[in-house]
């Protein structure tokens, strides 16, 4: 008997939610803006701290975003300048020494040009070393210009700094 009891109660419970659910469409028209009615001085109150408190923040950082303003603009300036066209004393043409000479040619090169161009030698002949990638191996014609059997990579800029004028 109690299951029938629980199998009927179910079934009233249903029949209203079913109800309620063809009704829903006509009465969320009418519940709609009661509950917004009701919502807005509650969202209205939560609302007037939060902008309140939105308020007082920039009024500080308003400084701030003045003195940040002349660090973005220098920024815009670098941004310009990077772009396309390099520092003119970073491009100057360097004459290599007789030694580096044999290896990248004798005519004058910007130095980015002549570390390529040594890396192009290095990669050619496999003269990294094997077991440290970051060891250079010399051979004859690098051995002069780095005064020792091997350096490091992070060695050839000041390497080579040496032998160009």
């Amino acid at each position: 008997m109690a299951k029938a009891a629980k199998k009927a109660t179910t079934k009233q419970a249903k029949a209203p939610a079913k109800a309620a659910a063809k009704a829903a469409p006509k009465t969320a028209a009418k519940a709609a803006p009661k509950a917004a009615a009701k919502a807005a001085p509650k969202a209205a109150a939560k609302a007037a701290p939060k902008a309140a408190a939105k308020k007082a923040a920039p009024a500080k950082k308003a400084p701030a975003k003045k003195a940040a303003a002349p660090k973005a603009a220098a920024k815009k300036a670098g941004a310009k300048r990077s772009g396309g066209t390099a520092n003119a004393a970073f491009m100057a043409p360097l004459t290599p020494s007789e030694q580096l000479s044999k290896v990248i040619g004798a005519r004058p090169l910007p130095r980015t040009e002549v570390v390529k161009k040594v890396w192009e030698h290095i990669k050619k002949n496999n003269l990294q070393d094997k077991a440290n990638r970051r060891m250079i191996n010399s051979d004859e014609a690098l051995k002069p210009i780095f005064g020792k059997a091997q350096i490091s990579m992070f060695e050839l800029a000041k390497v080579l700094n040496g032998h160009l004028k």
